[in-house]
């Protein structure tokens, strides 16, 4: 039986759909696009253009709903499948677009660069629980018109896992779905295999802007994979409540819903987001506090009742340093999307209301995915019964470490940790050098890049993915991209 955890009554989840789905027919959504607009007064919505208003109906509700589909798979680089996003299977990912990066040993942040994103993308291709990357943060020595595309571009030749990113701009999708086409070989078999997940993200209160609509739609069209990303703050841009927060979340999803299944109805998609609470003392949106974690779980679980997989900015902190703030709130975080189920979990290596990034917390976070990916797994007897004959050994032998039981089971049921935690006796833990956390997550880190392999990437989509970006660069009046070596 896998242990599950549950926050919401069925009674409590359809009452907070039902007035989400209030709202969008009779207080509806700010639309900032012409082209949606016409789209939704062609199905029927009721469209004040003047005001850039729209008004949902229950029909294009319920008719996308069940247009959507309720599970879809990833794939990486290569070909292979590396995400099942159906019932409570669960995957752990980098969070995405920090502007800052945390030094070894540094107290203050700075901009990343080219360099600083490689030794990233190196590393995550050696983190065992992270089962995709993401574009987790932005360059600052390219220019900011480029930033989105060259993110996806450094992460599709250095890493093969499959990618959680976003365009910034409207512009910058057409050269983001070029380099994927490169690397699947057509169109039609990149939707066939799908690489990528892009973040559409609607303004809270129920808001869509002209980019972030427009960058849906080409999603959509090309059967793009997209997680929405509703970012209501409970005391701030939403009710106070945790209740009331999760109607007006479930209103901002389901209007990007209604978009993306009225372009392309069965356009994969991950019913996401995230959401805070709003803490008044320090104005600042802890996405560490354990209040903004249920919010996390409540609305995965109505995600699942309106049966669509789901995503979750969540197994991050809001700390500064990699210090006991940042492994309680990650873990306790990691630990609680895991039980409730959350298929696609964002958060990992973030820092600081998700603006900077830490290598050394990366590794450390990649073990804690590894345990909370352990705490599902069932417990199941493994030829526990009949009993008497291994305690018989037990008794005889006074110890069970080579005992054939033992050999047989022990990495099936025991989760070996890294070398980061450390699990020795004091005498042993002074012996190797009394290293502290962040010495043996930096070690850590150095020893996974030095252990490198260039993807196995074709050669020539590697050229042609350096040729799709050093187009696009020179667009915007860049003759050089920073070096890659």
């Amino acid at each position: 039986m896998r242990p599950t955890l549950r926050f919401l009554s069925e009674k409590l989840i359809t009452q907070i759909v039902s007035e989400a789905r209030d709202i969008l027919c009779r207080l509806g959504v700010e639309i900032q696009n012409r082209a949606v607009l016409d789209l939704l007064s062609e199905h029927g919505a009721g469209v004040d253009k003047a005001k850039s208003r729209v008004l949902f109906t229950e029909p294009i509700i319920d008719r996308t709903l069940a247009a959507a589909p309720v599970s879809f798979a990833l794939y990486d680089v290569l070909g292979n499948k590396t995400h099942d996003f159906s019932d409570d299977h669960v995957y752990f990912t980098p969070g995405s677009s920090a502007l800052y990066f945390l030094d070894h040993n540094a107290v203050k942040p700075r901009r990343p660069n080219t360099s600083d994103y490689i030794r990233y993308a190196r590393l995550t291709s050696r983190l065992k629980y992270l089962a995709s990357q993401s574009t987790a943060f932005v360059p600052a020595d390219v220019p900011e018109k480029i930033a989105d595309s060259y993110r996806l571009f450094l992460s599709l030749l250095f890493c093969e896992k499959p990618v959680v990113t976003g365009a910034f701009t409207i512009e910058a999708f057409e050269v983001m779905k070029e380099m994927q086409v490169a690397v699947r070989g057509s169109g039609t078999a990149l939707k066939n295999k799908p690489l990528t997940i892009f973040s559409c993200c609607p303004t809270s209160p129920l808001k869509w802007s002209d980019i972030t609509l427009q960058n849906l739609v080409d999603c959509a069209r090309d059967a793009i994979p997209v997680e929405f990303i509703a970012m209501p703050l409970a005391g701030f841009v939403a009710p106070v409540t945790l209740v009331g927060t999760l109607v007006q979340h479930t209103a901002e999803t389901l209007s990007g819903l209604v978009i993306s299944q009225l372009v392309n109805p069965g356009t994969p998609v991950l019913y996401g987001g995230s959401p805070a609470i709003f803490d008044i003392r320090y104005e600042t949106t802890p996405m560490g506090a354990v209040e903004t974690m249920m919010i996390d779980c409540a609305y995965n679980e109505i995600g699942k009742y309106l049966g669509l997989p789901t995503q979750a900015y969540i197994s991050l902190s809001d700390a500064k340093l990699l210090d006991a703030q940042a492994g309680l709130e990650s873990s306790m975080g990691a630990t609680l999307a895991a039980l409730s189920g959350i298929n696609s979990i964002s958060g990992p290596g973030m820092l600081d209301f998700e603006n900077c990034i830490s290598l050394e917390k990366l590794v450390v976070d990649n073990e804690i995915c590894g345990m909370a990916l352990r705490l599902v797994e069932e417990i199941e007897p493994r030829e526990d019964f009949p009993s008497i004959a291994l305690f018989e050994e037990l008794l005889a032998e006074k110890h069970l470490l080579i005992a054939g039981h033992t050999r047989k089971y022990l990495k099936k049921e025991h989760y070996f940790t890294g070398p980061v935690l450390d699990r020795t006796n004091r005498a042993r833990w002074l012996e190797e050098g009394s290293l502290t956390l962040m010495q043996r997550a930096h070690n850590e880190v150095t020893k996974l890049v030095g252990e490198y392999e260039p993807s196995r990437l074709g050669e020539d989509i590697k050229k042609e993915l350096i040729r799709l970006m050093e187009r696009e660069a020179q667009r915007y009046g860049t003759d050089k991209l920073p070096d890659r070596t």
